[in-house]
């Protein structure tokens, strides 16, 4: 009964996520392509599989998919990121298998483009319908399906029961807030989560709130972030920057969230620092506009990162509107705050940032990130602040500070390599349910 009544909700909504789409599609003409997927509806088109991951050669358009298929699902650009070594493990393991990954965002959808091409197949997951869900099993009839982090949808669960199709939760985790909005429907969750064939979670916290919504046998494998290796491409990128932007002190803002930018760049005006360049990373691409206008409407000498042009002297605020060069920002600055965490989004990742060895900032919210979070704190490669003019404060003392710089780049470094593993032991779990294939022996001549 509670999976009728949601089942009810999700169909009365359906004209509500139609608009949607047209509303963001205002910003992002992207979330109008593809749009029939969204239902269920996809083109008879083969999955192009490249040699570089090991993947099978290309599927042509047929009822079923000629290798078999393990499906993943990464909602938006975080997940997507966090399977790159999952997919390196899966590559290795599974030298046969395609791989689809669904997405919900544009953006998502783009980002694993961006770093997977054509060895993987890139689509969106459906509505959670009942029929739109029984469509895209018929369609691809993966052999295993996993589900990155968060994303639990009852149909979806329901009709890879039925179909036999064993559904992981993998990389997993629950804030306490999300906690709270899933302990409102408990027969529905609770059902949705035993429906599950296994559940890794990222930590002990995310497995005991899991546990508490009625999953069962959840165990815990780490946190997949901290397998992201920093490209040495990105690397030398960043030293590139560097070099460009001379001997400035370089505070970088990543993945601003919307508001925390206003109250940087007024708490900056309140408390200038001598020579200091703001590398200001909106973490949504439609709002690199916006964000431009407003540091501009402050009266800052602005440029854009995409334009590609020399920094000029009098150049205070450089907003990286260029994309897939995280790393490299962290590689540039000096010092680094964690956007989300200033205002009460939870905070993006800070794993990336200590990998690449950047004394981090972090605001009062980070309960997306809260076990890293505290283990970064208490290590010393990370230091909490208030709100914006602490912020500004503290990173004054820092940039000030090189030998408080360096300890703390080496305990950020130390930190991301100690919590490495959670691909590998995933991996592992993954083989209970698909044995690991021998790999492929090159043919003789």
């Amino acid at each position: 009964m509670a999976r009728l009544l949601y089942t009810l909700a999700v169909i009365a909504l359906l004209p509500w996520a139609a608009l949607h789409l047209l509303w963001r599609a205002r910003r992002q003409p992207e979330y109008l392509r593809h749009w029939r997927e969204r239902f269920g509806l996809y083109r008879p088109t083969g999955t192009s599989v490249g040699r570089r991951s090991g993947f099978s050669p290309t599927c042509r358009a047929e009822a079923r998919p000629t290798p078999p298929t393990i499906w993943i699902h990464a909602v938006s650009v975080g997940e997507t990121r966090a399977a790159q070594p999952l997919i390196a493990q899966l590559a290795q393991r599974y030298p046969r298998h395609a791989i689809l990954f669904t997405h919900m965002t544009p953006t998502g959808r783009a980002t694993s483009r961006e770093i997977f091409g054509d060895a993987v197949r890139h689509v969106y997951l459906p509505y959670d319908t009942p029929w739109a869900m029984r469509r895209f099993l018929r369609r691809f009839q993966p052999e295993l399906g996993l589900i990155m982090e968060t994303e639990i949808w009852p149909n979806m669960v329901h009709a890879c029961r039925r179909q036999g199709v064993p559904l992981l939760l993998v990389n997993a985790r629950l804030s306490e807030r999300s906690a709270t909005r899933y302990a409102a429907f408990p027969k529905l969750v609770q059902e949705a989560l035993l429906g599950l064939s296994a559940i890794a979670a990222q930590g002990e916290d995310d497995a005991a709130r899991l546990a508490e919504l009625g999953a069962s046998d959840v165990i815990v494998t780490g946190n997949m972030k901290f397998d992201i290796k920093p490209p040495e491409s990105q690397l030398e990128r960043g030293r590139v920057m560097r070099t460009g932007f001379g001997d400035r002190p370089i505070l970088l803002a990543a993945s601003t969230r919307e508001g925390e930018e206003e109250l940087i760049l007024d708490a900056l005006r309140l408390q200038p620092i001598p020579g200091l360049l703001l590398l200001l990373v909106p973490r949504h691409p439609q709002r690199f506009d916006a964000v431009a206008a407003l540091a501009a409407s402050r009266g800052f000498a602005l440029q854009r990162k995409s334009a590609n042009e020399p920094l000029r002297p009098d150049t205070m605020v450089l907003i990286g509107d260029s994309m897939g060069e995280m790393f490299a920002y962290y590689s540039a600055c000096d010092v680094a705050f964690i956007g989300g965490s200033l205002k009460n989004y939870g905070s993006q990742n800070l794993i990336e940032a200590c990998a690449v060895g950047a004394p981090l900032l972090l605001g009062p919210s980070t309960f997306n990130f809260a076990e890293a979070a505290r283990a970064a704190l208490a290590c010393g490669a990370a230091l909490q602040v208030p709100d914006a003019p602490a912020l500004i404060a503290a990173a004054r003392s820092l940039l000030g500070d090189a030998e408080r710089r360096l300890a703390m780049a080496r305990s950020g470094r130390d930190f991301a390599a100690t919590h490495r593993g959670a691909s590998e032991r995933t991996a592992d779990l993954i083989e209970h349910f698909v044995p690991r294939q021998p790999a492929i022996t090159p043919a003789r001549r």
